[in-house]
């Protein structure tokens, strides 16, 4: 049984997992996630900045230190959103190359699409149910839907909450006219980019009863909430649904909060309590867009369809 590791390096977030690659599929041995807000500030220029960098390339070398001490054989790492947006995209691959001796794969939204939903159907107890996903990052958001091992439907859209809260850039604390105008640009995005193809999908399938999938740090930060944990229990959270009631009603309590209240909600970190806005507005407006009566957390991400896909010439860390 190999026990590889994969270092995504998103828009907001750096996130390692190690694990154990079985028939049965994968079995986490180690996760850790880090925010380095690689695209602060990215979207006036699309540009990484040099401080961006440093701070995302280190925690990259210290995760992949950690994936040599927890015994992985081999690492991968992987950049999304905002590196394939960048102008200056060889920066962070130089950067992460010195720093390791790893090479980075930038991968397309299709790809990170498919692999969110290859992810989570890792879950035994999804099988063969019909899903939608929403896996909300900090540059992009991908949207799946699929019963089997290839979905019907999936688009990568330009919609984050690291992106979305550069547009919508909302006041301390937010007023309620902030409110409307970002819940009318996500509308306008599944509007124009989502419904067209998922609604007939989902009416045509109506008697399937569909369940929407959130596989994001928001959906996690979300569960945490929910929970008022104030450390990650992976038994807890995975599986965990929350009625689209209860998600309305804390999204319209932070919306009228001040980045301080926020700083000090239980499950909260305080580091994300600016991007909780516009992630959890993602989610809720998703939900009531499509009428979905709750949403169900994975964590069973993008990272464990990369650790099945492993490149059989993958490198060794520090290699």
């Amino acid at each position: 049984m190999p026990r590889l590791a994969v270092v995504d390096i998103g828009t907001n977030s750096v996130k390692l997992l190690v694990g154990d690659i079985s028939r049965d599929g994968v079995d986490p041995v180690l996760e850790r996630s880090r925010q380095t807000r690689l695209g602060r500030a990215f979207y006036r220029s699309h540009r990484l900045t040099a401080e961006a960098v440093a701070l995302t390339v280190e925690t990259v070398a210290a995760f992949a230190r950690e994936a040599v001490e927890a015994g992985a054989e081999r690492l991968r790492v992987i950049a999304t959103s905002a590196a394939r947006d960048a102008r200056n995209p060889d920066l962070l691959v130089s950067a992460v190359r010195a720093a390791t001796g790893l090479g980075l794969e930038i991968i397309s939204g299709e790809q990170e699409a498919l692999w969110a939903y290859h992810g989570v159907r890792t879950d035994p107890r999804l099988h063969g149910r019909p899903l939608v996903i929403a896996d909300v990052g900090g540059g992009s958001s991908e949207i799946i839907a699929g019963d089997g091992p290839d979905p019907h439907f999936h688009e990568s859209l330009a919609l984050g909450c690291v992106r979305l809260l550069e547009q919508a850039n909302p006041s301390d604390p937010p007023q309620p006219g902030e409110w409307a105008a970002c819940r009318a640009r996500i509308e306008m995005l599944l509007d124009h980019e989502i419904t067209p193809r998922l609604a007939p999908l989902l009416q045509h399938h109506a008697n399937d009863h569909w369940t929407l999938i959130g596989t994001s740090g928001t959906a996690t930060v979300l569960g945490m909430m929910t929970l008022g944990l104030t450390r990650f229990d992976r038994a807890g959270l995975d599986g965990l649904e929350i009625e689209a009631r209860r998600i309305g009603d804390l999204c319209d309590t932070l919306w009228r909060q001040t980045l301080a209240e926020r700083r000090r909600i239980p499950g909260l970190p305080p580091e994300r309590a600016d991007v909780i806005l516009t992630g959890l507005a993602i989610y809720r407006t998703t939900l009531e867009h499509f009428a979905f009566p709750s949403l169900r957390i994975s964590l069973r991400s993008l990272r464990y369809a990369a650790l099945s896909e492993f490149p059989s010439l993958g490198t060794t860390p520090g290699g």
